[in-house]
């Protein structure tokens, strides 16, 4: 494999590695291995295995922060319709990882560049090769930017999708009134800001926190349409 097309790879990435041996691993499947006699490569099985638990974990991280009303079930739900061979398959195209992966003759002729489960065990295998060559900060970083066109293609539970917009809706018609949401408090550093806001309706108040304002005004929302309807 040539050094250019690893450089090729780490520019999609937007990521270069210090140890290069980890990219490659990542990139060495089975197959190749298994037809070179006495071979002391590794293949990117053990890497798979550790990339799948990076995903699920930084992917939890992002979806606990983007959606701080969601609750375990659906948080879970979303994180397997997130973490799946096919999304996997389908990000490892969209930074054409198959034309990187060393595959052995059968799977060549196979075209086993295009096979879903392929490319979505060789995504794992490259996650944990950045995560071992730069650690967690670096590779939450680059999982994020590659998975924020998808969460907004995420279809959220209707009891969840949108509280400000049912709360709204409620008061309107209960109390002819419109909700009133302040900022009461924003706590940490400027680049990992937590909200805390507070809703006013009349004489009833809730206060909600989230990674972004509006995240914080949901769940106020949230916890007044509780207040409301348990009414």
């Amino acid at each position: 494999m040539a050094v250019n097309s690893l450089e090729n790879l780490e520019n999609r990435l937007h990521y270069r590695f210090n140890h290069k041996e980890h990219l490659k691993t990542a990139l060495r499947h089975s197959s190749f291995v298994n037809e070179l006699a006495e071979s002391e490569l590794e293949d990117n099985e053990r890497y798979e295995f550790l990339g799948d638990a990076v995903l699920n974990l930084i992917v939890s991280h992002i979806l606990m922060m983007r959606y701080p009303e969601l609750a375990e079930g659906d948080l879970s739900r979303t994180r397997s319709y997130l973490v799946n061979e096919i999304q996997l398959a389908e990000l490892a195209r969209k930074i054409e990882l198959g034309d990187y992966i060393e595959l052995g003759k059968g799977e060549i002729q196979t075209k086993g560049q295009y096979k879903k489960s392929i490319l979505a065990d060789a995504f794992e295998a490259l996650t944990a090769a950045v995560y071992l060559d730069a650690g967690f900060e670096r590779t939450f970083k680059i999982l994020a930017d590659l998975f924020t066109p998808l969460l907004a293609l995420v279809e959220m539970p209707e009891q969840h999708r949108d509280y400000k917009s049912r709360l709204q809706e409620l008061v309107q018609t209960r109390f002819k009134q419109t909700p009133v949401y302040g900022i009461i408090d924003e706590i940490g550093p400027d680049h990992d800001k937590t909200f805390k806001v507070e809703l006013t309706v009349g004489e009833m108040r809730s206060q909600g926190m989230g990674k972004s304002k509006k995240s914080a005004e949901q769940a106020a929302a949230r916890k007044a349409l509780t207040l409301l309807e348990g009414e």
